[in-house]
Order: structure tokens, then sequence, then C-alpha cells
């Protein structure tokens, strides 16, 4: 019987705390998110969806603005990852709720980072979300979830 811990595994996943639960559902419901963004500027989730629709619009002007709005929900995610005790590494489950937004901005920087010219940058978050434990296929399929 071993009363060690095993160093080996790593950290322990980290799980953003649900504290905006009502922006998710502002988006969920249609709700525009430059109104969302106002109320709640924290959410990494509303300034990924803002980015994801920037992206859509395939332009020079589209990718600089889903690059600002991405940058700003990457930044506020690694603000809240910290503040539950990620350290630089481990998990960041996509599957809990509150990790999307994060994810979702760390995704669309990456793809405004390559539409723009800035590939170590992109190829560096998208060996970030590798690094989270997700993938870019998984983080994708969660921005058809909320609009």
């Amino acid at each position: 019987m071993s009363t060690h811990d095993n160093l080996l595994q790593g950290p322990a996943p980290t799980l953003l705390p649900d504290d905006y639960p009502a922006a998710r559902e502002r988006l969920t419901s249609g709700d525009d998110p430059v109104d969302v963004v106002a109320a709640v500027p924290a959410s990494s989730l509303v300034w990924a969806v803002l980015a994801e629709g920037a992206l859509t619009a395939d332009s020079a002007a589209g990718n600089v603005e889903a690059y600002a709005y991405a940058r700003t929900g990457y930044h506020r995610g690694l603000d809240a990852l910290r503040r539950a005790g990620w350290r630089g590494q481990g998990p960041i489950p996509a599957d809990h709720a509150p990790n999307q937004g994060f994810l979702r901005a760390l995704l669309a920087l990456s793809r405004a980072a390559h539409r723009i010219g800035e590939e170590d940058e992109a190829e560096r978050c998208a060996k970030f979300l590798v690094d989270s434990g997700t993938s870019v296929d998984e983080v994708s399929a969660l921005a058809s979830t909320t609009k």
C-alpha cells in the first residue's frame, strides 16, 4: 500500500467556475454578441463568438477584427484560468462548459493569426489546444452550439 502521490500524473484538469451563465444563455437565445459583451466584458465566450463571427467575413478587416476579439477573449480566459489555480500546464477539458469560451477564443486566435500572417502565433495557439487535452476539431464543434 503506497502513501505517495503519483508525480507522473501531471496537474489535475482545470475547471473554470461558471461565472457567466447569463451570457451563455443570452447568446444561445440569439441576443446580439455586441450587446452581451457590453454587459459581460469578462466572459471569454462572448469575445470568442465575436471573433468567430468576424472570421466568417473572410476579409482583411474581418480578420483583423477577429484577431482583436480573439486576443481579448484569450487574455480574459487566461486570467480566469490563473484565478482557478492553473499554473501554465495541464488539461483544460472542453466538455466543461465554462472552459469552452477560453478554448474557442484560443482557436479563433490561431485562425485569425494565420489569416493576418502571424504564423508563429497561429501554430503556438494550435499547439496550446492540443497541450490542453483537446483538438481543433473538438473545439470547432463547440462553435455550432452557441452563436
